[in-house]
């Protein structure tokens, strides 16, 4: 069961102490290996660049259907060929101890099964958001990392964004109690036939549950607390490409003491912001949620803020294998995934039930 207590205090926990100094392509001696399951879009041109600045984890393998495009990735990063596994042997990288971590960049029907599966070959695990299309599969995941005494983090690159910190750090210094309104919203051109984002049984429920969740995110990191009611509201336009999910989500989450987050997502047209308003004092983030970059204003002017990487997954990666060697949860650690998942099939119930969901964290 997740208590709001334990999620309060758990995430205020050294989130703002991440981002310290990186001495890149410095290589710590106990850097962990780190194997990509999946080598799309986001592995080529996100983790494999991110994995040359990190200190604590290297690139030692990867996964793919693909035989020669694991080749060509093993000849760029310099990897031994023998670290390139497909989805028929990857159960035998039990047997490979440079590889400790597995990241699962895979689409999101397969997160679930690969997770138990790496988690059972003895890896820590990184899987990429959505964690799960249900919270049962995402809760069975975390069973699983705790019954094989291994980490499991899901891929939040935000949760160690400086600007994302830095406006959560502002809120905070100006309380907690004065934020009531907010406003997040991110949204794509996700409208390609063939695409499987937008397949109802591959992607598990349209732009909410991929895009959605950073919205989702940034309300209630910023809060500090978990929505206990959702409003929502779905539209399909192009029925004849969205079958069977929304494409568009507008959506209200309201928390404990009345705050509430208005948002919105799309796979049909771009929005990318943050907003957050305590009386007359006011910080955005335009574009907020994209992984090319985020600017700060406030009501003072612009927020300047430091340790920004070239990678924002370099601090994510970073801070899990810190948080293994420590001892301690990830900061990103799974049961995040879990409350987000949750959050998204009661945005997703109300929209099809036309009433307002009560989210039970008890």
């Amino acid at each position: 069961m997740i208590k709001r207590r334990d999620f309060i205090r758990q995430s205020a926990l050294g989130t703002g102490a991440m981002l310290t100094s990186h001495l890149f392509n410095n290589k710590k001696d106990s850097a962990m290996g780190i194997a990509l399951v999946g080598l799309g879009n986001y592995s080529t041109n996100q983790l494999g660049p991110a994995l040359q600045y990190t200190q604590n984890c290297e690139l030692k393998g990867v996964v793919t259907g693909d035989f020669q495009k694991g080749k060509a990735w093993s000849e760029k990063y310099g990897f031994p060929v023998k670290n390139i596994y497909n989805y028929e042997n990857f159960d035998d990288l039990e047997h490979n101890d440079e590889i400790e971590i597995i990241y699962i960049v895979l689409p999101n029907f397969m997160h679930h099964e690969f997770t138990i599966r790496a988690l059972r070959a003895g890896k820590h695990v990184i899987c990429e958001k959505p964690m799960a299309i249900t919270a049962i599969d995402a809760q069975e995941m975390v069973d699983e990392a705790e019954k094989q005494a291994r980490y499991l983090q899901v891929g939040y690159r935000l949760y160690f964004e400086p600007h994302h910190l830095a406006v959560q750090q502002r809120i905070r210094e100006n309380g907690l109690e004065n934020l009531r309104l907010m406003e997040a919203s991110l949204g794509f051109d996700m409208a390609r036939p063939g695409l499987w984002r937008i397949d109802k049984d591959k992607g598990g429920g349209g732009a909410i549950i991929d895009l959605g969740l950073y919205a989702i995110q940034a309300a209630r990191r910023s809060k500090n607390a978990l929505p206990v009611k959702v409003r929502s509201h779905g539209q399909t336009i192009r029925k004849d490409l969205f079958k069977g999910i929304y494409e568009n989500m507008y959506w209200q989450l309201e928390f404990p003491d009345g705050t509430v987050c208005n948002s919105s997502t799309s796979y049909s047209t771009y929005i990318d912001r943050f907003y957050a308003s305590q009386k007359s004092l006011w910080c955005e983030l335009n574009p907020s949620f994209n992984a090319t970059g985020a600017k700060a204003m406030t009501n003072d002017g612009p927020l300047e803020v430091d340790g920004v990487l070239p990678y924002q997954q370099i601090a994510q990666m970073d801070e899990f294998v810190m948080a293994i060697r420590q001892g301690r949860p990830s900061i990103a650690r799974g049961q995040e995934g879990v409350i987000d998942v949750k959050i998204v099939q009661a945005i997703i119930k109300s929209a099809q039930e036309e009433k307002e969901i009560y989210l039970d964290w008890n």
